[in-house]
């Protein structure tokens, strides 16, 4: 059977914390997607468990009355457990080395690792829709796992939201961006 994933970047968020909240705008912008992706027959939503994911999938699972399963590995990636002053120019560098880690973070391969086993389950589920809501870092990521073209420029030009459409037909994956703002 093949596969359709919506890989989804969370809408405009008051901060980066787990508990951050969707700002005016992103509630806005929650209510755009959910009109965005109506005409979908989506069978199973997977988000991070950071509440700005949940709510920028609400407004569409609540009218589609579909559950909204919480998955961790969903999560953004912990790029330091410090703040850095310079976070943009260390985040540069863990697309140029996938193996860099900072104080209390993750690797970019092992962050790539525990976003795409959730593709594979998927992938090998017998779903055919899946919506996975997620943040631009990870969501990157998985990307770059099947394109090693995405990378910072990439990662910096995603907007909030951001929706790619993951195709899978006969273990070939192919991706591409389909929000329009």
């Amino acid at each position: 059977m093949d596969k359709n994933i919506y890989l989804i970047r969370h809408c405009e968020a008051d901060g980066q914390s787990a508990d951050a909240l969707l700002t005016e705008k992103g509630i806005i912008q929650a209510n755009k997607l959910s009109d965005f992706l109506s005409p979908l027959a989506i069978d199973r939503i997977i988000a991070s468990p950071f509440l700005r994911a949940v709510q920028s999938i609400e407004p569409y699972a609540k009218k589609q009355n579909v559950e909204i399963e919480l998955d961790h590995r969903l999560s953004e990636r912990i790029l330091s457990s410090i703040s850095l002053t310079d976070w943009m120019e260390k985040l540069a560098e863990t697309y140029r080395d996938m193996d860099v880690t900072y104080v209390g973070g993750e690797s970019s391969k092992e962050a790539m690792k525990r976003i795409v086993k959730v593709i594979d389950e998927v992938v090998a589920s017998d779903v055919e829709n899946t919506i996975l809501v997620t943040h631009g870092n990870i969501l990157s990521l998985c990307l770059r796992n099947y394109d090693k073209n995405v990378g910072f420029e990439q990662w910096k030009s995603f907007s909030n939201p951001d929706v790619f459409l993951m195709k899978i037909s006969q273990n070939k994956f192919h991706y591409k961006r389909i929000w329009e703002e």
